[in-house]
């Protein structure tokens, strides 16, 4: 390969920290320089139109993935969340750096900084109906369950712009992952971090992806060397268990697959009703170099359980506030 590699990303703040990140690591392992591309995706631009009701989460890859595909970009640098249980033909992800805290947190306006460290006394603190600012299917339908009245608004943009939005008393509370506002140093205002029996994340969270045209045999090798095993694993167990699943991206699914030791994986799942009101969970252990394998059987475990129902309603329940146009 001739010249840089050119890393596609969007032009997030994260987004941008995140592909400079992977940039950084292929240079320190001795690999070619790399110009950063910024593509701006449909999700950038439609800023004010609900997820569930505008395409979901592969609104903010499509475009990276469509430059992939034609040759103008080598890599493409995503949080594994956003990307869609299967992805496109001649596309596959070539590999990821180590994961960073998973959690959900919440976060508190700036005037509203009181010491929490249950979630009793959140609830205590928020009561039973807050506002909080989130437009995660997922996060909703686990959250109601501990606040019974709570009013979820769909907030979208920069972390910067939530946290302004938030602190102008719009909201009572933020949820976020947490891995983004450490990397972008907002470490200090996480409030409370969302236990795993709370709000379980969204499969991938945590895990930078690095995404690659299958047969290219160059790119492939230089995202080898800045690969992290470990999380390598355990995004295998949670993007198999999506696919087990229906593959969709908005939808009330929660997973995390954590290693034991060297060489066992432990994979947590949730499927939730939108309304809180029915929720399926299973677990299961299995080596490291079957993850795949662990995240199809967690997903049967799953099914078996009734989530096929919950998510089937879900996906109606979704289908029904699209336009005609949009259900064409």
């Amino acid at each position: 390969m001739s010249g840089p590699l050119r890393v596609g990303t969007r032009g997030s703040e994260l987004a941008r920290y995140q592909a400079h990140t992977v940039a950084s690591l292929i240079a320190a392992s001795g690999g070619p320089p790399c110009e950063i591309v910024v593509i701006k995706t449909s999700g950038d631009r439609l800023q004010d139109v609900p997820l569930s009701t505008s395409g979901g989460k592969r609104l903010f890859v499509k475009e990276i993935e469509d430059a992939l595909l034609s040759g103008e970009i080598d890599l493409a640098v995503h949080s594994s969340k956003d990307l869609p249980g299967v992805l496109p033909e001649r596309l596959a992800i070539g590999g990821v750096l180590p994961r960073a805290d998973p959690h959900d947190v919440l976060v508190f306006p700036l005037s509203q900084r009181a010491k929490v460290s249950t979630i009793d006394e959140v609830v205590a603190l928020l009561g039973r109906a807050p506002t909080l600012g989130t437009g995660s299917i997922r996060r909703r339908a686990q959250l109601v369950r501990l606040f019974p009245g709570a009013r979820f608004s769909e907030i979208r943009g920069n972390v910067d712009t939530r946290l302004r939005k938030l602190d102008e008393g719009r909201l009572d509370a933020l949820v976020l992952a947490a891995a983004g506002l450490r990397r972008l140093g907002f470490e200090s205002r996480i409030s409370f971090r969302l236990p795993l029996a709370a709000c379980l994340p969204a499969p991938g969270q945590g895990i930078i992806a690095v995404e690659i045209r299958t047969g290219d045999e160059t790119a492939g090798k230089v995202v080898a060397t800045i690969t992290d095993r470990a999380a390598a694993s355990a995004l295998g167990a949670e993007r198999a268990l999506v696919e087990a699943l229906g593959g969709e991206c908005q939808t009330p699914v929660g997973a995390l697959a954590s290693p034991l030791d060297d060489s066992t994986l432990e994979l947590v799942a949730v499927v939730v009703a939108p309304d809180g009101g029915r929720a399926v969970r299973a677990t299961d252990r299995e080596r490291s170099d079957h993850a795949s394998e662990l995240g199809r059987r967690v997903a049967g475990q799953l099914l078996a359980s009734g989530a096929g129902e919950i998510l089937a309603e879900a996906k109606a329940a979704s289908r029904s506030q699209l336009t005609p146009n949009q259900r064409a």
